[in-house]
């Protein structure tokens, strides 16, 4: 064998194991997602049949039980409301912090964010049930989104430090020298040369919101239960409706797959630009 054959050779097989590993790793992202959408169309005895059928005859009739619970609608809509409203509130005490950080080294704030992320979400749940009790905010929209900034506050935070960091200091002090004001400069300069960041940031918050079930569980109420607690319906103390669960499980990440995929271009350059930092 010459030379350039051996090289040709060595190129393909290289080129087999490349896709062979991402089949691989996008197998294993991808199979559980397929799995449960698929389950979503079988029957209860269908889905408990061992070994597993994959050729049957779909039904609908697990998503036609999610609807008629008359609660999908309402429990879509306390989804969209707190998660998009945490994101939101988060977004705007985030992006400060995250600038404050980047430029005058607040290292001690930015570690005693990151210790409140660290600890258990539990561990909130029974001094803020007493104070929203107190209050008046169980079962309120502004209570879940106040808990939910336990998410998406250090989240966004720590995500766009890198990318404030990477913002030419020089733009700031040109700026600065023009007679902007520094909430001048963090919203003219810094903020638009950031939005890749931005994007990235907010899909992130917005899929740990989304998917948030211990928050909605203990401090919601019946008027703002959101779509994670829908599927906890299902499971009662005689019966597991695998059905129901595989199918509002397919209902309630649909959406966010869909909004992924919408900006995957700006989210995937943020997340490539932010992988690079430092």
């Amino acid at each position: 064998m010459s030379a350039a054959s051996g090289r040709r050779a060595g190129r393909i097989m290289r080129r087999v194991l490349f896709y062979l590993g991402l089949a691989l790793v996008l197998g294993v992202f991808v199979f559980p997602f397929f799995w449960m959408a698929l389950n979503s169309f079988k029957t209860h005895d269908q889905i408990t049949e061992y070994p597993p059928v994959f050729f049957f005859t779909p039904t609908l009739e697990n998503v036609r039980n999610v609807f008629a619970q008359g609660q999908f609608v309402r429990y879509t809509w306390n989804s969209v409301v707190v998660s998009f409203g945490a994101v939101a509130l988060g977004m705007l005490l985030g992006l400060p912090a995250a600038y404050a950080i980047a430029r005058y080294g607040q290292r001690g704030f930015a570690f005693g964010i990151l210790v409140c992320r660290m600890i258990p979400g539990i561990a909130f749940l029974v001094p803020w049930f007493i104070v929203f009790r107190f209050l008046g905010l169980l079962d309120s929209y502004f209570g879940l989104i106040f808990a939910h900034l336990l998410i998406t506050v250090p989240l966004i935070t720590w995500i766009m430090i890198g990318f404030f960091e990477e913002v030419p200091i020089e733009l700031e002090e040109a700026a600065r020298i023009d007679g902007c004001s520094r909430a001048g400069v963090f919203l003219r300069i810094a903020l638009p040369l950031v939005r890749p960041g931005l994007v990235s940031a907010g899909i992130l918050a917005l899929i740990f919101a989304w998917n948030s079930f211990l928050f909605p569980l203990i401090l919601a109420g019946v008027e703002t239960k959101t779509l994670p607690v829908l599927v906890y319906s299902f499971m009662t103390f005689d019966f597991l409706d695998l059905g129901g669960i595989y199918a509002a499980s397919t209902l309630i990440t649909l959406p966010v797959v869909l909004m992924v995929l919408a900006v995957q271009r700006h989210f995937i350059r943020g997340l490539t630009i932010g992988g690079v930092k430092g």
